[in-house]
């Protein structure tokens, strides 16, 4: 723990402190953490805050707002055990994010949104529009991941892993390096204009700048071929469009992460708004141990502070200073708390520091703290009924999503009936049906499909249009003692689709006037006449009056 600690620069409007237990709820049902009930509440709860004064005047809150919302937070460094976890998801995620692209798989990009064409390239698999439900189940699994991390430990997410905090502390970390700790940051922020100054600021905002854009640059390497996208950009031959998204996410990483900060957590993100509906009194929170640390106040290592009347809180505000939404833990869970658990790190290194237990502030529940429970004893009451629900939930829905993908067919065939024409007679007494076969080859690999059909007797299929290539295994090149078919054949090339208009012919006594159903057999093969796959598809044959 650097020496650098000076009062915090920012403390949340409402860390005011009082002793009733009305103004706390007050407090609380502002911030959105309280029901109107709990003004009916005469003794609040030892783990409860002192509370927060509310302002008098209307018009003096508002004020009091807005100069939060221009006062700068100048956030101090700290190490422990929430600080390393952090790190450790910033260089996850982002290993995740800017390696991804650059990956290959059967000679193309192993993941790519190519939005021109339609589809998705997800390491060998080829999603069409027709596989939106995919991204249904996907997205059900990650709201129910969300709501289950929620309601065990309240904003993980957030503390650990939105991008928002992520490149916050990408940030942070460049500031401190360019700038120095806190007490550097402010001191040079309050200086007048001089060389260094000027010097110092552009080289962070050089830095922030260059991270930017290879954000900017790796978001839109997901659209479209990076490696391609790497050349257009060196040459300065960027679309219309790539350009826009480029700048558009590079500008907007460097305003969010750069300047908002924790604005973006207080004022604009919905999930702080309604994240007290999915919390409970069992669910962990970054908590302070009211009962424990009042009254706080500064006192000697010489004197027993129990017999000064004092709690473990020395009230120095390092809880304060390395919170990066510059809120005070001590005011009780406010709505303005991601939960990264810095203030926790923060406060056990003050604790060690003056031999004191540490613990003050830390992650548990209402009711631990209530009841006193031991870490034990708080996690056995996680498994609680929203818990289970939310998790059998997401079980069947992974399952759902997984078996889904593990048996999605690589080829796929819709036939559509030519409607201006129900059936025909033509020479040799044969009745004609015409159909238009949309093939669609989700794989990797090109395909060769035999179309034929049953359901009729003598039932023959071919090709509307004559140009359409009609192939054949020849005896030499059957080495593999494959049987030679007479329907026929196509090839479709590797994840694309293909739309033809198919002939079928019955003759007339095969069945009597009326519609009669048949199916469409399409078998694909592999171009070395390799059978992989067999779709039927359920159509009807018109027989004329």
């Amino acid at each position: 723990m650097s020496p650098d600690s000076p009062v915090p620069a920012v403390v949340s409007a409402n860390a005011t402190a009082t002793t009733t237990a009305t103004t706390t709820a007050k407090a609380s049902l502002s911030a959105g953490l309280a029901t109107p009930s709990a003004l009916a509440s005469t003794s609040a709860p030892p783990w409860r805050p002192l509370g927060a004064k509310p302002a008098t005047d209307v018009s003096h809150a508002v004020e009091q707002a807005i100069q939060d919302v221009r006062q700068k937070i100048y956030m101090r460094s700290v190490t422990g055990m929430f600080a390393r976890w952090r790190l450790l998801f910033v260089g996850f995620t982002q290993l995740i994010f800017y390696a991804v692209p650059w990956l290959t798989c059967n000679g193309r990009q192993a993941v790519l949104f190519d939005l021109g064409a339609r589809k998705f390239y997800i390491f060998g698999m080829v999603l069409w529009p027709q596989d939106v439900i995919y991204l249904t189940l996907l997205l059900l699994i990650s709201a129910l991941g969300l709501f289950l991390f929620t309601a065990i430990a309240g904003r993980l997410f957030c503390g650990y892993a939105c991008p928002q905090t992520v490149y916050t502390e990408i940030f942070m970390w460049i500031e401190r390096r360019t700038e120095g700790d806190r007490v550097a940051r402010i001191r040079l922020d309050e200086a007048p204009w001089s060389f260094r100054k000027l010097r110092v600021k552009v080289s962070k905002h050089a830095l922030w700048l260059v991270v930017a854009g290879l954000t900017g640059f790796t978001f839109i390497g997901y659209f479209a071929p990076i490696r391609e996208l790497g050349q257009a950009l060196l040459s300065f031959t960027f679309g219309p469009w790539q350009w826009f998204w480029f700048l558009f996410y590079s500008f907007a990483t460097w305003g969010n992460a750069g300047f908002l900060r924790e604005q973006v957590c207080k004022y604009m993100c919905p999930y702080a708004r309604f994240q007290s509906v999915m919390v409970d009194p069992d669910t962990l929170v970054v908590t302070y141990d009211t009962a424990r640390g009042e009254p706080r106040g500064a006192r000697s290592r010489k004197v027993d502070h129990y017999a000064q009347g004092l709690g473990d809180c020395v009230d120095c505000s390092i809880c304060v200073q390395v919170c990066p939404t510059g809120i005070d833990i001590r005011q009780g869970l406010q709505y303005m708390c991601i939960g990264c658990g810095a203030c926790v790190d923060a406060c056990n290194q003050v604790m060690e520091k003056i031999a004191y237990p540490q613990g003050l502030i830390r992650y548990t529940s209402e009711r631990g703290m209530l009841e006193k429970l031991s870490v034990q004893q708080v996690r056995k009451h996680l498994l609680r009924p929203r818990v289970l629900i939310y998790s059998a939930l997401m079980l069947v829905l992974v399952s759902i999503f997984v078996t889904a993908l593990a048996t999605r067919t690589t080829l796929r065939v819709d036939v559509i009936r030519d409607r201006g024409m129900l059936g025909r007679a033509v020479a040799d007494g044969m009745i004609e049906n015409v159909y238009r076969l949309q093939m669609m080859n989700a794989s990797e690999h090109s395909l060769v499909l035999s179309i034929g059909a049953e359901g009729l007797p003598g039932l023959s299929v071919k090709f509307a249009d004559p140009s359409v290539a009609v192939l054949r295994l020849k005896p030499e090149e059957n080495n593999r003692n494959i049987s030679i078919t007479d329907l026929p054949q196509v090839e479709i090339a590797a994840a694309s689709n293909r739309v033809l208009a198919v002939v079928l012919r019955a003759p007339r006594d095969a069945a009597k006037p009326g519609s009669h159903p048949i199916h469409f057999v399409t078998t694909s093969s592999a171009p070395d006449g390799h059978v992989s796959l067999t779709v039927r598809e359920a159509s009807s044959f018109i027989m004329p009056q």
